[in-house]
Formats: structure tokens, C-alpha cells, sequence
């Protein structure tokens, strides 16, 4: 294909934006495959964050990092706007559009967790996002998302034609059984010890449910010797999580381990009796797409789009802690089958799957 396709990253902080990132990293990576490659406008040390990216497309860094946004907003009407003159479309992967803009635009929006928790921004950050949210579905060519639920929040908020809108899912990287961190060295080096482990791997932001799942651990997986571990990076809500462990019964139950590497992350995940999912609010949820690759039974709450991305091949369970305290023995006595259903889930969200999808969406605008 001749023209150029761009894609604007510029909203990114590697490593630090969470399933985002992933999200869209992973569908250009996949993209390749379906013979387009584009031109990535990204912020100053992207490529050497994301050289899987770099291997497959063009990219271009501008000369600042991601850490400013209002620096962000003014580049991407000024620097990207004139760098995307010849461009067939330009894809923006950030939720919004630029004031200034090329057309034809391809805008994906991650999710509107702003507006069923706006008490988990900013005044400032819900303004802005009240302000260029909706203007940006209304004034996109085609929206993409990566869930029917996602679709329908932004269909009924922004009142755009659901012909506009369509799902590219996300895509899960197949290496990940090929990159873990031994048990042994995992239970010797977090101080495990022997027994089953449940995990959470989420941001401690409030709506991830991290309050919720701890008191479910220590009043009742802790005596069975059931010990739930949260691994992620730090959110709104680290400080009342840590409040929690500081009482000395609950740090029996529960190993907060923060942050680790991927290699640890799927080594805890493939581990585990099970991966719990306590969320009130997910765009997609790819840690759980992400424990059935690695063979670990998926139990998650009945929220958002969490229902839509489980189906069948995982627990699904209001957020009430009596139906969670049971969560050891529900496992157990249905582990074989979850597995089997998982791996065979997982296969909707292959990375060429994701990309293949955003392929479509690119023939859908181009000329």
C-alpha cells in the first residue's frame, strides 16, 4: 500500500498507561501480517520501549517524552498535524482527537470508566474529558473499541451511528508460557511457602476491587491456607490497600509484591489455583484473556464487560463476599474443565486476530 498510514501514540507512557498500551501495541503488531505497516508518531524513547513496534513499522519520536499533556495537546495539533500531510488516515489511539487533524480519522476508545466513576478523576481531568470526548466520537470517521460493551457506552452516550463504531479485540501474545520465572523461585524469593496462591495482578486504583478481595482473603481463604497475591503498580488507591496490610492478621493472607517483571507476572499467573478479577469497571479486562493462555482458572466479577470477555470459559460472580469466600472449592471441583474452556477461549484473542480486525477497520476508511 503506498499511502502512508499513521497511528498517534503520542498520548503513551511506556509502561505506565496500563492495558492500553497493550492493547494497541499488540493489534500493530499483528497488523503487519495483513499487509499494512504504518508510520507511529510517538513520544521521545518509544521505540526503544516498544522494539517489537520498531521492527515492524516506521517510527517517528518527537522530541519530548509523554509526562506533559497539555505539551502533548499542543504537538499533536502542531508537530503531528504537519508531519500527517500525506497521510491515507491517521489513527489516533488515545480516546480523543486533536483539535487539528487530518482526515480521514480513526479514533479507539478504550473505555468511559469516566463517566460511570467520574469520583475516580480529577476535577480538571473530567472536564477535560467531558469537553473532548464527546466531540471526538462525534467528528471521528470510524470508532473503534475493544468490546460490545464498550461499543454500547459510547453509542448511548454520544448518541453516534453504531455503523461507526466497531470491535477490535484485543490480542494476546503467545510467548507468554514462554517467559516465566520458575515456582520455586517465586515462592522462595516472595516467601510464599507451599500452599495455593490466588493473584490479582491489577493497579491498585479504587475501582479494581483490591479492598474487596482482601477482606474475602482474610476472613475466609486464609485458615484453608489459601494466601492471595496482589502484584501492580501503584493507583489512587495504594495507600488505603496498604493501610489494610498493615494489620498483622490480613499480612498472613495477603502478599502485596507490587510491580514485577513480565517473566514473574506470568510465572504467579501460570502458578496459581486461580486468578481472581474483582474489577467494577473494565474496557476489556486482558488479564484474564491473559490466564487462560497460561492454563490458570479465570474467576471474575459480573461488571462491565468483564460477563462479555469470560463467557463461558471462566467463574463469573457478583461482588458479594459470600459468593467469593467459596472461591477455593469452586475452583477445585471444576479446574480441569476451566482450563480446557480457556485455552479454547483464548484462541478469539490471538494478537493476528486483533490485528486482522484493525486491518478491516483501516479498509473501512481508506479511499
Amino acid at each position: 500500500m503506498g499511502e502512508t498510514l499513521a497511528v498517534n501514540v503520542l498520548w503513551c507512557r511506556p509502561g505506565a498507561v496500563g492495558g492500553s498500551e497493550e492493547y494497541l501495541t499488540r493489534q500493530l503488531v499483528g497488523l503487519v501480517a495483513h499487509g499494512m505497516s504504518t508510520r507511529v508518531f510517538a513520544p521521545k524513547g518509544f521505540a526503544s520501549a516498544h522494539p517489537e513496534i520498531a521492527e515492524r513499522h516506521e517510527i517517528v519520536e518527537s522530541r519530548h517524552d509523554s509526562s506533559s499533556r497539555g505539551r502533548r495537546i499542543v504537538s499533536e495539533s502542531t508537530w503531528l498535524y504537519r508531519r500527517t500531510r500525506d497521510a491515507a488516515l491517521v489513527h489516533h489511539g488515545g480516546g480523543t482527537l486533536p483539535a487539528r487533524r487530518r482526515q480521514p480519522t480513526v479514533l479507539t476508545i478504550h473505555d468511559l470508566q469516566y463517566r460511570k466513576y467520574p469520583q475516580y478523576f480529577s476535577p480538571l481531568r473530567r472536564a477535560y474529558l467531558d469537553m473532548t470526548m464527546p466531540r471526538s466520537a462525534r467528528a471521528a470517521t470510524l470508532i473503534t473499541v475493544p468490546t460490545n460493551y464498550v461499543k454500547k457506552t459510547v453509542v448511548d452516550a454520544y448518541g453516534v451511528d453504531p455503523a461507526r463504531v466497531v470491535i477490535v479485540p484485543h490480542g494476546v501474545d503467545d510467548s507468554l508460557n514462554r517467559e516465566c520465572t520458575p515456582e520455586h523461585e517465586l515462592r522462595a524469593r516472595f516467601n510464599l511457602g507451599d500452599g495455593p496462591i490466588v493473584v490479582y495482578p491489577a493497579v491498585t486504583h479504587p475501582h479494581k476491587g483490591h479492598r474487596f478481595l482482601i477482606d474475602v482473603a482474610d476472613r475466609h481463604w486464609s485458615h484453608l491456607g489459601v494466601r492471595l497475591v496482589l502484584m501492580g503498580g501503584v493507583g489512587a488507591a495504594d495507600s488505603d490497600v496498604r493501610r489494610r496490610l498493615a494489620d498483622e492478621r490480613v499480612a498472613q493472607a495477603v502478599v502485596h509484591v507490587g510491580r514485577v517483571s513480565d517473566a514473574d507476572r506470568n510465572g504467579l499467573i501460570r502458578m496459581a489455583h486461580s486468578l481472581a478479577f474483582p474489577s467494577e469497571y473494565e474496557g476489556f479486562g486482558a488479564p484474564v484473556i491473559e490466564a487462560m493462555q497460561l492454563g490458570t482458572p479465570v474467576v471474575a466479577s459480573d461488571q462491565a464487560c468483564l460477563p462479555e470477555v469470560v463467557g463461558e470459559a471462566g467463574l463469573v460472580l457478583a461482588l458479594q463476599e459470600d459468593l467469593w469466600a467459596g472461591l477455593p472449592d469452586l475452583v477445585r471441583a471444576r479446574r480441569t474443565e476451566l482450563v480446557q474452556r480457556g485455552i479454547e477461549r483464548v484462541r478469539q484473542f490471538s494478537i493476528d486476530a486483533s490485528g486482522a480486525a484493525l486491518a478491516d477497520a483501516y479498509r473501512m476508511v481508506l479511499p
